[in-house]
Protein backbone atom coordinates (compact mmCIF):
# COMPACT_ATOMS: atom_id res chain seq x y z
CA UNK A 1 0.00 0.00 0.00
CA UNK A 2 1.38 3.39 -0.98
CA UNK A 3 1.85 6.02 1.70
CA UNK A 4 0.40 8.49 -0.81
CA UNK A 5 -3.01 7.08 0.17
CA UNK A 6 -2.75 8.05 3.85
CA UNK A 7 -1.95 11.13 5.94
CA UNK A 8 1.33 12.83 5.11
CA UNK A 9 4.18 12.49 7.58
CA UNK A 10 5.23 15.83 9.09
CA UNK A 11 8.82 15.42 7.91
CA UNK A 12 7.59 14.90 4.36
CA UNK A 13 5.44 18.03 4.56
CA UNK A 14 8.41 20.06 5.81
CA UNK A 15 10.70 18.63 3.13
CA UNK A 16 8.22 19.57 0.43
CA UNK A 17 7.59 23.01 1.96
CA UNK A 18 11.27 24.03 2.04
CA UNK A 19 11.91 22.08 -1.15
CA UNK A 20 15.39 20.99 -0.11
CA UNK A 21 16.98 17.97 1.54
CA UNK A 22 20.65 18.90 2.02
CA UNK A 23 22.91 15.96 2.74
CA UNK A 24 26.31 15.54 4.34
CA UNK A 25 28.74 12.73 3.67
CA UNK A 26 31.79 12.96 5.90
CA UNK A 27 34.64 10.45 5.96
CA UNK A 28 36.36 11.98 8.96
CA UNK A 29 35.05 13.54 12.12
CA UNK A 30 33.91 17.13 11.84
CA UNK A 31 31.92 19.74 13.71
CA UNK A 32 28.51 18.41 12.74
CA UNK A 33 26.70 20.74 15.13
CA UNK A 34 28.17 23.79 13.38
CA UNK A 35 27.49 22.34 9.93
CA UNK A 36 23.88 21.52 10.77
CA UNK A 37 23.40 24.92 12.40
CA UNK A 38 24.64 26.59 9.22
CA UNK A 39 22.12 24.61 7.16
CA UNK A 40 19.37 25.50 9.63
CA UNK A 41 20.26 29.18 9.46
CA UNK A 42 20.04 28.91 5.67
CA UNK A 43 16.48 27.63 5.97
CA UNK A 44 16.83 23.83 5.91
CA UNK A 45 14.58 21.94 8.30
CA UNK A 46 15.22 18.35 7.20
CA UNK A 47 18.92 17.52 7.08
CA UNK A 48 20.47 14.25 5.97
CA UNK A 49 23.73 12.83 7.32
CA UNK A 50 24.95 9.50 5.97
CA UNK A 51 25.27 6.59 8.37
CA UNK A 52 28.77 6.01 6.95
CA UNK A 53 29.94 9.02 8.97
CA UNK A 54 32.24 7.91 11.84
CA UNK A 55 30.44 7.98 15.21
CA UNK A 56 27.13 8.80 13.53
CA UNK A 57 24.83 7.46 16.25
CA UNK A 58 26.56 9.49 18.96
CA UNK A 59 26.37 12.48 16.62
CA UNK A 60 22.64 11.99 16.14
CA UNK A 61 22.19 12.01 19.90
CA UNK A 62 24.18 15.24 20.21
CA UNK A 63 22.27 16.89 17.38
CA UNK A 64 18.93 15.76 18.80
CA UNK A 65 19.77 17.32 22.15
CA UNK A 66 21.04 20.50 20.51
CA UNK A 67 18.23 21.17 18.03
CA UNK A 68 15.35 19.20 19.56
CA UNK A 69 12.25 19.62 17.36
CA UNK A 70 13.61 22.47 15.26
CA UNK A 71 14.91 20.06 12.62
CA UNK A 72 14.23 16.57 11.33
CA UNK A 73 17.42 14.52 11.29
CA UNK A 74 17.63 12.12 8.35
CA UNK A 75 19.88 9.06 8.36
CA UNK A 76 21.24 8.63 4.84
CA UNK A 77 22.70 5.54 3.15
CA UNK A 78 20.70 3.25 5.44
CA UNK A 79 20.83 -0.23 3.96
CA UNK A 80 19.59 -2.55 6.71
CA UNK A 81 17.09 -2.84 9.53
CA UNK A 82 19.65 -2.64 12.34
CA UNK A 83 21.13 0.62 11.11
CA UNK A 84 17.66 2.09 10.68
CA UNK A 85 16.64 1.12 14.20
CA UNK A 86 19.83 2.45 15.81
CA UNK A 87 19.58 5.71 13.89
CA UNK A 88 15.99 6.27 15.00
CA UNK A 89 16.78 5.46 18.62
CA UNK A 90 19.63 7.99 18.43
CA UNK A 91 17.39 10.76 17.12
CA UNK A 92 16.83 10.34 13.38
CA UNK A 93 13.25 11.01 12.30
CA UNK A 94 13.75 10.20 8.64
CA UNK A 95 15.45 7.15 7.14
CA UNK A 96 16.96 7.49 3.66
CA UNK A 97 18.20 4.64 1.49
CA UNK A 98 19.82 4.88 -1.96
CA UNK A 99 18.05 1.69 -3.02
CA UNK A 100 14.78 -0.19 -2.61
CA UNK A 101 14.99 -1.98 0.77
CA UNK A 102 11.49 -3.03 1.86
CA UNK A 103 12.69 -4.20 5.26
CA UNK A 104 14.17 -0.74 5.92
CA UNK A 105 10.87 0.90 4.96
CA UNK A 106 9.02 -1.39 7.37
CA UNK A 107 11.49 -0.74 10.19
CA UNK A 108 11.31 3.03 9.76
CA UNK A 109 7.52 2.99 10.00
CA UNK A 110 7.56 0.56 12.91
CA UNK A 111 9.48 3.17 14.92
CA UNK A 112 7.49 6.16 13.67
CA UNK A 113 10.02 7.58 11.22
CA UNK A 114 9.47 8.68 7.64
CA UNK A 115 11.23 6.73 4.91
CA UNK A 116 12.69 8.17 1.70
CA UNK A 117 13.46 5.26 -0.61
CA UNK A 118 16.01 5.37 -3.41
CA UNK A 119 14.88 4.28 -6.87
CA UNK A 120 15.45 5.04 -10.52
CA UNK A 121 13.34 2.98 -12.91
CA UNK A 122 9.57 3.16 -13.13
CA UNK A 123 9.40 -0.37 -11.73
CA UNK A 124 11.55 0.54 -8.73
CA UNK A 125 9.43 3.63 -8.07
CA UNK A 126 6.27 1.52 -8.08
CA UNK A 127 7.84 -1.05 -5.76
CA UNK A 128 8.85 1.72 -3.35
CA UNK A 129 5.35 3.19 -3.40
CA UNK A 130 3.69 -0.17 -2.83
CA UNK A 131 6.06 -0.89 0.07
CA UNK A 132 4.98 2.36 1.72
CA UNK A 133 7.83 4.79 1.01
CA UNK A 134 6.94 8.35 2.03
CA UNK A 135 9.09 9.91 -0.68
CA UNK A 136 11.08 8.40 -3.54
CA UNK A 137 14.61 9.69 -3.95
CA UNK A 138 15.49 9.43 -7.64
CA UNK A 139 19.19 8.64 -7.87
CA UNK A 140 21.23 9.40 -9.87
CA UNK A 141 18.88 12.09 -11.15
CA UNK A 142 21.11 13.40 -13.92
CA UNK A 143 20.84 10.11 -15.83
CA UNK A 144 17.21 10.87 -16.56
CA UNK A 145 17.33 14.64 -16.34
CA UNK A 146 14.54 17.00 -15.28
CA UNK A 147 11.99 15.74 -17.82
CA UNK A 148 12.29 12.25 -16.34
CA UNK A 149 10.39 13.64 -13.33
CA UNK A 150 7.54 14.56 -15.68
CA UNK A 151 7.47 11.05 -17.11
CA UNK A 152 7.30 9.47 -13.65
CA UNK A 153 4.57 11.86 -12.48
CA UNK A 154 2.51 11.05 -15.57
CA UNK A 155 2.24 7.38 -14.60
CA UNK A 156 2.38 7.89 -10.81
CA UNK A 157 0.71 11.27 -10.13
CA UNK A 158 0.64 10.66 -6.38
CA UNK A 159 4.34 9.92 -5.94
CA UNK A 160 6.50 12.43 -4.08
CA UNK A 161 9.83 12.75 -5.88
CA UNK A 162 13.14 14.00 -4.52
CA UNK A 163 15.88 13.85 -7.19
CA UNK A 164 19.49 13.62 -6.05
CA UNK A 165 22.80 13.26 -7.82
CA UNK A 166 23.95 15.99 -10.16
CA UNK A 167 21.52 18.66 -8.95
CA UNK A 168 23.01 22.13 -9.45
CA UNK A 169 22.07 25.79 -9.26
CA UNK A 170 21.65 25.65 -13.03
CA UNK A 171 19.16 22.76 -13.17
CA UNK A 172 17.41 22.70 -9.77
CA UNK A 173 14.57 24.89 -11.02
CA UNK A 174 14.04 22.67 -14.05
CA UNK A 175 13.69 19.58 -11.84
CA UNK A 176 11.03 21.34 -9.76
CA UNK A 177 9.12 22.62 -12.79
CA UNK A 178 9.13 19.08 -14.17
CA UNK A 179 7.58 17.56 -11.06
CA UNK A 180 10.15 17.23 -8.25
CA UNK A 181 8.68 17.87 -4.80
CA UNK A 182 12.11 18.68 -3.38
CA UNK A 183 15.74 18.46 -4.45
CA UNK A 184 18.64 16.88 -2.62
CA UNK A 185 22.39 16.54 -2.86
CA UNK A 186 25.67 16.50 -1.03
CA UNK A 187 28.45 18.65 -2.48
CA UNK A 188 26.05 21.36 -3.66
CA UNK A 189 25.07 21.94 -0.01
CA UNK A 190 28.20 20.83 1.83
CA UNK A 191 31.79 21.08 0.61
CA UNK A 192 34.61 21.08 3.16
CA UNK A 193 36.94 22.80 0.72
CA UNK A 194 34.51 25.68 0.27
CA UNK A 195 33.87 25.84 4.01
CA UNK A 196 37.61 26.08 4.69
CA UNK A 197 37.87 28.87 2.12
CA UNK A 198 34.71 30.86 2.85
CA UNK A 199 33.59 29.74 6.30
CA UNK A 200 30.31 28.25 7.50
CA UNK A 201 28.40 31.08 5.86
CA UNK A 202 29.00 29.34 2.53
CA UNK A 203 26.75 26.47 3.68
CA UNK A 204 23.95 28.82 4.75
CA UNK A 205 24.18 30.74 1.48
CA UNK A 206 24.00 27.56 -0.60
CA UNK A 207 20.88 26.41 1.23
CA UNK A 208 19.31 29.85 0.82
CA UNK A 209 20.07 29.84 -2.92
CA UNK A 210 18.44 26.46 -3.50
CA UNK A 211 15.37 27.30 -1.42
CA UNK A 212 14.98 30.50 -3.44
CA UNK A 213 15.35 28.59 -6.72
CA UNK A 214 12.70 26.08 -5.68
CA UNK A 215 10.33 28.86 -4.61
CA UNK A 216 10.81 30.70 -7.91
CA UNK A 217 10.25 27.54 -9.95
CA UNK A 218 7.02 26.87 -8.07
CA UNK A 219 5.52 30.26 -8.90
CA UNK A 220 4.07 28.89 -12.12
CA UNK A 221 2.92 25.61 -10.56
CA UNK A 222 -0.25 24.74 -8.60
CA UNK A 223 0.01 25.12 -4.84
CA UNK A 224 1.14 22.10 -2.81
CA UNK A 225 -1.87 19.95 -1.87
Amino acid sequence: MSRTDGPENEAVFVTRTTGVLPAMKIKEGGDLVSYVRAMYEGGARVIEITTTTPGIFESFETLRDEFKDRIFLAAGTTLDETTARLAILAGARVIVSPAFRPEVIATAHRYGAAMYCGAFTATEVLMAMEAGADMVKIFPATLGGPKYMTNLKMVYPGVKLCPSGGISLENAGDFVRCGADAISGNRNFFDLGMVEKHGLQWISEQVEKYIALVAKARQSLPELP
